[in-house]
């Protein structure tokens, strides 16, 4: 399980962390991140970079897509730096050096048992308030993916699970076939 300091922690503290600590900034705690990623979590993340990335070099797009650790700030007024498991930007500008300032258009997070309130209840609404165009939570034990995305200032929630072919909301042509994943 993650774990949480009292102290109020600002966007400077988290970028002298030690490049080996994972953790996030979330409102002014730092949350460490202690358990490395299973498996099946990166073969999850590894198919999913492959699609979107192949997906949007054969459009020639304009969007890039970033695993983690990357550092995306969401807001600037807040004391607030995720690291989603994929981020996906279409607005370069947003990208800095040390990652991106500003909402992605689309988050990809790949749950385990210790993150799993956090990735539903406190980045899901944190994503909402900072304006990602749509939120996927995956989760490899319950096979399950949640698709949240973003209708006028609310996001629409769709319920998916590994046997399913979802379309990607932020793109006219992407569909994921999560049964033809090789996991």
């Amino acid at each position: 399980m993650p774990l949480t300091q009292t102290k109020f922690y600002t966007e400077e503290d988290y970028y002298r962390l030690p490049e080996d600590i994972r953790a996030e900034l979330i409102e002014g705690n730092l949350i460490y991140n202690q358990a490395a990623p299973s498996r099946i979590h990166q073969t999850i993340l590894s198919e999913l970079h492959t699609i979107i990335n192949n997906y949007i070099k054969a459009k020639s797009g304009n969007c890039r897509i970033y695993p983690a650790p990357f550092a995306v700030r969401l807001k600037k007024d807040r004391n607030t730096i995720v690291e989603p498991d994929l981020s996906i930007i279409c607005d370069r500008s947003k990208l800095t050096d040390r990652g991106c300032t500003g909402a992605p258009d689309w988050i990809i997070e790949i749950i385990s048992p210790s993150t799993s309130s956090h990735d539903y209840v406190l980045k899901l609404n944190l994503y909402a308030d900072a304006g990602v165009r749509e939120y996927w939570i995956v989760d490899p034990l319950k096979e399950s993916i949640f698709v949240y995305y973003l209708e006028q200032e609310h996001f629409k929630a769709e319920a998916y699970t590994f046997r399913d072919r979802i379309k990607v909301n932020i793109y006219e042509d992407l569909f994921i076939d999560f049964a033809g994943l090789d996991l």
